[in-house]
């Protein structure tokens, strides 16, 4: 498929193709739902913490005799029920990351990317250098796009001059290719990459890579064993017959066995 570009002035320029296989797929929103509560909850810190009735300090007597004051009974002061208690069942220091396998996180950007172009959300232009930090070239440029709310701006490698240029303003960020993530496509309404931001992503998420499988393992073809030595057995049957078995063939002998002792 192919995109429109368009420079730093919003110029319109030659289209570019890009891989269907990154930005033409039909979008998964039960993986991308689930990549973005995995990365929601890896960004936790997980360090609330409160102390049990163990933990605080104070008597572990009980604050008045059991029976014959007329009063509830009371346990001792570190109670969670009482004032300076410990806490019941308090939140302890934890982890809250989930795990995702890498296939449902490469799933989850191509689909974010490719429902960012049905929607007519995604621009692309041919290129983007800053000499210094100018935040006023970052808002023209979002200006001449015809952006008006948050933007996402991705470029293929990480440039310092863009990202310190693109902080100061408000629902605007920057970052390379490599970092893209579902968290920041979906909290920014329109996305803005650059023609090597579009070649990074195929690099990483498109063409052989996502279309590979998992390779099927197969069975190795096992070396011929050599034929193993026939192994004859005698067994004496109760009418006086001599059976002699071997691998696959079985011979039976008529014969007396009271007779053929005799003879030995």
């Amino acid at each position: 498929m192919k995109l429109p570009a368009r420079n730093a002035q919003g110029a319109k320029l030659k289209p570019i193709e890009v891989d269907d296989q990154v930005f033409g797929i039909k979008p998964n929103m039960a993986v991308i739902y689930q990549t973005f509560l995995a990365q929601m909850a890896n960004r936790r810190a997980g360090s609330a913490s409160t102390k049990s009735r163990g933990e605080v300090r104070g008597s572990t007597a009980k604050v008045r005799v059991q029976k014959g004051s007329g009063h509830a009974r009371q346990g001792s002061a570190r109670a969670p029920h009482r004032t300076g208690g410990g806490v019941a069942f308090g939140p302890k220091p934890r982890s809250y990351r989930q795990a995702l396998p890498k296939r449902m996180k490469r799933l989850a950007i191509r689909s974010v990317l490719s429902g960012k172009v049905a929607d007519g959300q995604l621009s692309v232009v041919d290129k983007l250098s800053l000499e210094k930090p100018r935040t006023k070239e970052i808002v023209g440029l979002l200006e001449s796009l015809g952006i008006q709310r948050s933007a996402l701006i991705v470029t293929g490698d990480a440039d310092r001059m863009l990202y310190c240029s693109a902080r100061n303003l408000s629902r605007i960020k920057a970052l390379p290719a490599a970092y893209l993530n579902v968290v920041d496509m979906l909290t920014h309404r329109d996305l803005v990459m650059t023609v090597a931001a579009v070649r990074r992503c195929e690099e990483l998420w498109g063409g052989d890579r996502a279309r590979q499988r998992r390779p099927v393992a197969v069975p190795a073809v096992a070396a011929k064993a050599p034929a193993a030595k026939t192994v004859r057995r005698v067994k004496a049957t109760k009418r006086g017959k001599v059976a002699e078995e071997a691998t696959g063939e079985v011979e039976v002998v008529e014969g007396d066995i009271a007779a053929e002792q005799e003879a030995s």
